[in-house]
């Protein structure tokens, strides 16, 4: 299950994007490394981390 920090995250970023006419093609959540995983437009991957810190 994402924590709050994740969604938070989540959301702001996919805000982010849609502001820029990137679709927002796939989100996940890993539970193994309990990373949220977003892949957006063609190219750009993110990491949410659980405590919200986000790496492309």
């Amino acid at each position: 299950m994402p924590t709050q920090a994740q969604l938070l995250q989540c959301y702001t970023l996919s805000c982010w994007a849609t502001r820029f006419y990137l679709p927002v093609n796939l989100i996940r959540f890993d539970e193994r490394s309990q990373n949220v995983f977003m892949l957006i437009g063609e190219d750009i991957e993110i990491e949410i981390k659980p405590n919200g810190e986000w790496i492309k």
